[in-house]
């Protein structure tokens, strides 16, 4: 019997001393795009090699390219990085998947694989101007010498001016194959699966772990996206500059609320966006209220809330301590403004060119709470105010009406607003709705 125990303790022991003696590997799938999921993915698989004490990191990449600014963090994230990390490039790093590689320690490559072509080019691809080739030229060359590689052939993959004797001539951009990767000193072994990396890292007992996006982590990833992003931008602008147009609490509200949420929710959840920065977009948008239902025409107030609502959409998206930009590129700053003005821009060229149409039909007028009378004695106050009501009642402005501000019928004054159009002082209006606390009137077409 205690033969059995000895037996059993020594078998206990010898297993918890062989995972003892195994190394542990993090493994960062990068088989897409090179995009925010990508940078996202990359983060969080350092922050577990960091808190396991991983042994190595290995990056198993096929990519066509991506965003320059995403691939520029992680080549930041990877060069910094205390734990080595090694790529097998199966089959492809071209444009910012070759940025990347050139950044870890060994690069790997399998059977038919290349890397290169780091020309900067947009959606179409067309090669952009040379400013931005300059950038990458760059950021392949400070990359390359940083791991010891000719800085040379880095710059070639990106300027297809660049003429280097023996490797490429003028007009073409280098894309190395593996032959050719090992012979110019960019790839440092054949591999074709992860563990022959491994063997030739000397790693030969280990356990792998990869990273896995939970549910909450891919709807994170699906609204970081610039796209998805724009999008929320336009329905929060859209929907606050209908509901004014509505009476009471409505359906126009709820959109830019529920957007407002979506859009600085994972930005927040992902440390991007501070609380002062999301309360600097509440401050604007009270700016904007208090200069349409308050301040006539359009001044100051208004400009200032605009100014801070933008303000906190582009800094919220961004790596910024307050006004200190050191941890953030140029181009992600360059990417948070074009991703807000753009969709600034085509949520007041929408309003402008359909607001009153769309205020009018039918679906958003079921959507819009009418009115809010349940008791029998509210609804006899509502049927006797309608008789005095001021339907189809004509008067003029007295103050610009962007869209809110005074009108004048018969002798009494008002507060009113438009249906959406800018009304300049003095036009004649007809109200075509009257809800007591909230007058909608429209240029009339009577000429006094």
């Amino acid at each position: 019997m205690q033969k059995k125990i000895l037996t059993a303790m020594l078998l206990i022991v010898l297993t918890l001393a062989t995972q003892a003696q195994r190394k542990d590997i993090v493994l960062l799938e990068l088989k897409r795009q090179i995009d925010a999921t990508a940078r996202r993915a990359t983060v969080k698989t350092f922050e577990i090699a960091n808190e396991i004490k991983a042994s190595a990191i290995v990056i198993d990449m096929n990519t066509p390219g991506g965003l320059l600014n995403e691939a520029d963090s992680i080549r930041t994230l990877i060069m910094h990085s205390k734990i080595p990390v090694y790529v097998l490039i199966n089959p492809n790093a071209a444009s910012a998947g070759a940025l990347i590689s050139i950044a870890c320690n060994k690069i790997y490559m399998t059977d038919g694989s290349t890397i290169g072509a780091a020309t900067v080019v947009n959606q179409n691809a067309e090669e952009l101007p040379d400013k931005y080739q300059s950038y990458m030229r760059a950021m392949m060359r400070s990359t390359a010498e940083f791991r010891g590689r000719n800085p040379s052939i880095a710059e070639g993959m990106v300027d297809e001016k660049l003429d280097i004797p023996g490797i490429k001539p003028v007009g073409q951009v280098i894309t190395l194959t593996r032959t050719e990767a090992i012979k110019y000193g960019y790839c440092d072994g054949k591999a074709e699966r992860i563990e022959e990396v491994l063997a030739q890292e000397g790693i030969s007992d280990f356990n792998i772990t990869k990273l896995r996006f939970t549910a909450i982590d891919k709807i994170i990833n699906f609204l970081i996206n610039p796209v998805i992003q724009g999008f929320l931008i336009l329905l929060i602008i859209a929907g606050i500059y209908y509901e004014l147009q509505a009476p009471g609490i409505g359906f126009a509200l709820a959109t830019a609320v529920t957007a407002a949420v979506l859009y600085f929710a994972p930005l927040y959840i992902e440390k991007l966006a501070a609380s002062w920065e999301i309360l600097l977009f509440i401050v604007g948008a009270g700016l904007m209220l208090l200069e349409i239902f308050v301040v006539p025409g359009f001044g100051i107030t208004g400009i200032a809330g605009i100014a801070f609502m933008l303000t906190g959409l582009v800094l919220s998206m961004i790596n910024n301590i307050y006004f200190d930009f050191r941890f953030t590129g140029g181009q992600e700053i360059i990417k948070s403004l074009l991703v807000v003005m753009t969709s600034f821009i085509i949520s007041f060229i929408f309003i402008i060119s359909t607001g009153r149409q769309f205020i009018r039909s039918k679906p958003f007028q079921k959507l819009v709470l009418q009115d809010t009378l349940q008791t029998p004695d509210f609804r006899d106050e509502f049927v006797k105010s309608q008789k005095e009501s001021l339907i189809n009642s004509t008067g003029i402005t007295l103050t610009p009406m962007h869209p809110t501000g005074k009108i004048q019928i018969g002798n009494n004054i008002y507060d009113a607003i438009t249906e959406g159009e800018f009304l300049e002082n003095n036009t004649q209006i007809i109200i075509v709705q009257d809800f007591g606390n909230k007058i909608i009137v429209r240029k009339s077409e009577i000429i006094s």
